[in-house]
Order: C-alpha cells, then sequence, then structure tokens
C-alpha cells in the first residue's frame, strides 16, 4: 500500500511541475505559454492588437518625389534650378492626388479630376523645360504609360 501512495505522489508532483512550467513558473522556464503569448498574461493583448484591421502605410510624399525626380533628372539633365522648380511640382501634384483619392467622388469624376490635375501638372512643368527636355518628358510620360513587358524565361 505505501509503494502506491508513493507512486500516487511521485506522479502527481511530475504533472504539476509540467503544468507549472508551461505556464512559466519555477524551474527557470520563463518563456511558457504564460508570459510570451498564449497564456492568461499576454494572451488577450495579442488577441486584441490582431483584431484590428491592418492599415496599408502610406508612403510619404518626399519618398514618391524623390524616386520619380531622380528618373527625370538623369532623362531631362535637369540643372539645380529646375530640379527645384518641378520637385515643387511634382509635390503638389501628388498631394491633390491623395486628396482626390481620399475624397468621396465617383469613378467618373475621379477620372475627370485626374486628367485636369494631369494636364495642369504638364503644363506647369512644360514651363520651366527647354524644348528638347519637353521632347524628352513628353516621351518618358509615354514610357511611363506604357511600360515594356519583359518577357519571362523559360
Amino acid at each position: 500500500m505505501k509503494t502506491t501512495q508513493i507512486l500516487y505522489v511521485f506522479a502527481l508532483l511530475l504533472s504539476a511541475t509540467a503544468v507549472s512550467a508551461q505556464y512559466g513558473y519555477g524551474n527557470g522556464y520563463g518563456n511558457g505559454y504564460g508570459n510570451n503569448g498564449y497564456g492568461r498574461n499576454g494572451g488577450m493583448s495579442q488577441m486584441s492588437q490582431n483584431r484590428e484591421p491592418s492599415q496599408p502605410k502610406e508612403i510619404p510624399i518626399e519618398v514618391t518625389v524623390n524616386k520619380i525626380m531622380e528618373q527625370l533628372k538623369t532623362e531631362l539633365k535637369l540643372d539645380a534650378l529646375q530640379e527645384i522648380a518641378v520637385t515643387n511640382v511634382l509635390t503638389e501634384s501628388i498631394k491633390s492626388q491623395t486628396a482626390l483619392l481620399k475624397s468621396k467622388s465617383s469613378q467618373e469624376e475621379l477620372m475627370k479630376e485626374f486628367e485636369a490635375l494631369s494636364e495642369t501638372t504638364d503644363r506647369k512643368m512644360n514651363e520651366f523645360l527647354s524644348d528638347e527636355q519637353k521632347a524628352k518628358y513628353k516621351a518618358f510620360k509615354e514610357d511611363s504609360k506604357n511600360p515594356k513587358k519583359s518577357k519571362k524565361k523559360k
């Protein structure tokens, strides 16, 4: 009888130790469920964080303008004054585009407003460009509208 009692107590201690280790209690197991996520301590905070829909981060206007300007500088060979002027025009245009996208206009109205904005931007850009640069700018715009599709190698 005594050996069955000892076995019973020993089994009880082993199961209690295993349960406490899973929840981060004692024995140096700090990475159990209780401390990192699934247990009582951290689970609710992680669940509440995952329930909120994640919004895609907006790319800052400056980053977009800088990418466009890198291409335009090399294509059009802009001088320093032209760079500043064109950067300002592009920044203003992208801010207007962002505002249009956030507006509650219909698809047709948005298309008309984007076309008008594009024409205005082109007119402002052309004020700062020479005739040769204007032709290159027009070609640049056509290339960006119809990007060349690279053939995939099989």
